[in-house]
């Protein structure tokens, strides 16, 4: 009725998959991207240990949040680690 019918018999459509994620399987792309971002966390907290200003200090705290947060979604995404 109203062409709910035959919704048992359909597939269920492909979930979407990101470009990122597809390259992030990649276990040697990943490790790569992975050391970026643990550089960058590293270096912003010495910025923040070493004293910057005090306008500068909210938005490096929200960098090194957004950074922190990043490494955490990549450590989430599933790699082959057939190499």
């Amino acid at each position: 009725m109203f062409g709910l019918e035959d919704q048992k018999n359909k597939k269920k459509p492909k979930e979407f998959i990101f470009e990122l994620e597809k390259e992030l399987k990649d276990p040697k792309y990943s490790k790569e991207v992975t050391e970026k971002i643990l550089n960058r966390i590293q270096t912003i907290k010495k910025l923040l240990q070493g004293g910057i200003e005090k306008e500068d200090f909210d938005t490096v705290g929200r960098i090194l949040y957004g950074y922190s947060a990043l490494l955490k979604v990549l450590n989430r995404i599933p790699t082959n680690k057939k190499s």
